[in-house]
């Protein structure tokens, strides 16, 4: 004979927290594309040859520009609009910061 003792079990199941990370990393992804283009659309077609030289610089941003969503959706807890103005600015300001660096602008 077993020695089986019922347990009550409880419907309510633990919910687990929302995950905010994938909404961080699609708006740094998008506003680093958005911050690549902006020279372009201020400067024109010869921007494309100050890129073709300094293209690693500007390569290494997109995993900063991802992390740096992630960062700001997972401290706003995933506020959209928040997010989505703090990730922007962010990106757009060390984009253009680095573009005035290597450019001495």
């Amino acid at each position: 004979m077993q020695n089986a003792i019922p347990v009550m079990i409880d419907n309510k199941q633990e919910e687990e927290e929302r995950s905010y990370s994938f909404l961080g990393g699609i708006s740094g992804f998008v506003f680093y594309w958005l911050a690549l283009s902006l020279p372009f659309m201020v400067y024109g077609s010869n921007t494309l040859f100050f890129l073709l030289y300094t293209w690693p610089f500007f390569l290494a941003l997109m995993p900063v520009s991802v992390l740096l969503g992630v960062a700001f959706s997972m401290l706003l807890r995933g506020r959209l609009i928040l997010t989505l103005l703090v990730t922007g600015a962010s990106v757009i300001c060390l984009f253009w910061l680095l573009f005035s660096f290597l450019s001495g602008w």
